[in-house]
């Protein structure tokens, strides 16, 4: 499986929606996130989004590593891109160019910065589709989930999975 980075926005999406074991099932030992969206996290369970405390246990099981920036070239990425972007968003993006990682994220603006950097793309969507297609999920449970994820605040661009498929 390739290595994937997420942003806070799709982890959230999947913790609020208590689906979080949909990316275990198909990125467990191949998933990362950096200090900075930890951060972001912990910022949402401070601010009441106890949800959010799965995504810490994730960290503390191990099959999400928590990661840092490193060398020259990722530093140097990630302060060119944290000029129009968030922190999150700079270190993940910087961190996916330089080791050859899948960004999972939804934000417009930062996805738009991926894609001029060539860097592969997902998003929660495209993890939703992933699961029904890898048969981890049914085409029904993957619209229950999309619709939890609505109800706790997601803006989706579709109102079912199914008419995708």
């Amino acid at each position: 499986m390739p290595e994937i980075i997420f942003d806070c926005c799709v982890l959230s999406n999947f913790a609020l929606s208590g689906s979080l074991h949909i990316i275990k099932k198909l990125y467990a030992n191949s998933s990362y996130l950096t200090n900075f969206v930890a951060a972001e996290n912990l910022r949402g369970i401070l601010s009441g989004h106890n949800k959010l405390a799965s995504v810490n246990e994730t960290i503390k099981e191990g099959w999400i590593k928590e990661i840092a920036l490193k060398g020259e070239k990722e530093k140097a990425l990630f302060t060119t891109l944290s000029v129009s972007l968030g922190f999150g968003e700079s270190s993940s993006i910087a961190i996916a160019k330089t080791r050859g990682y899948i960004f999972a994220c939804d934000d417009r603006a930062a996805r738009r910065e991926a894609d001029l950097l060539a860097v592969k793309l997902t998003g929660t969507i495209g993890i939703i589709i992933k699961t029904v297609k890898k048969k981890v999920i049914s085409s029904q449970e993957a619209d229950v989930i999309l619709n939890h994820m609505i109800a706790s605040g997601f803006y989706s661009p579709v109102s079912s999975i199914k008419n995708l498929l």
